[in-house]
């Protein structure tokens, strides 16, 4: 049964984003390494094979700061992930070469980059946000797609962050005024259905 809050989508106006999925955030070793995410990649990697196979964007984003570029975020974390950092590679398990890849220095994937005029020249019209953190660089993401004028969709299970309650108040937040919840199952068949497969 397809999933009512991503009928009347324009699949040919889809593109996938995947936020952050550095080693920084996946790594047992990293200080920073986000519990739920390993299990997470899998995921998130489905999603994106398929959208390459029904030829749909796949976007990546990968965080990197500067002491200059890092503004408050620096002072908040005290602790930025640089260019230098071996932590800093989108994860293996994920093919960048046919895909976008962005580099951002805040939580928002639209500050200073060029993801809007990026999404523009390819016709895209609804993004679905994955990746981590589900409270921080997703969240912020999510609302700068829709005051921009993009459908948003946000999957329940295509995001991690640090501990559950977190990750549960930004889906219920997200879902009074921004995106409905969807799961990343309902995206697939909506996507494999569109193909006749």
């Amino acid at each position: 049964m397809r999933d009512k809050s991503i009928e009347n989508l324009d699949i040919g106006g889809l593109a996938l984003l995947v936020l952050d999925m550095q080693d920084f955030f996946i790594s047992p070793e990293s200080h920073a390494f986000i519990p739920s995410v390993p299990k997470l990649v899998p995921i998130v990697l489905e999603l994106a094979e398929e959208f390459e196979m029904h030829n749909l964007p796949v976007i990546y984003t990968r965080h990197l700061n500067t002491a200059e570029n890092a503004e408050m975020m620096g002072r908040w974390w005290k602790d930025t992930i640089t260019a230098e950092n071996p932590l800093s590679k989108i994860h293996s398990a994920f093919d960048t070469s046919w895909a976008g890849v962005i580099d951002k220095t805040q939580y928002d994937a639209f500050y200073d980059t060029g993801l809007d005029e990026l999404l523009n020249q390819q016709g895209v019209s609804t993004v679905v946000i994955t990746g981590v953190m589900t409270n921080l660089c997703c969240e912020t993401t999510a609302r700068a797609a829709f005051v921009r004028g993009y459908r948003v969709l946000m999957p329940v299970d295509g995001t991690a962050t640090m501990n559950m309650e977190l990750h549960r108040a930004t889906t219920a937040n997200l879902a009074h005024g921004f995106t409905k919840p969807v799961s990343v199952s309902s995206i697939l068949r909506y996507v494999r259905s569109w193909n006749g497969s």
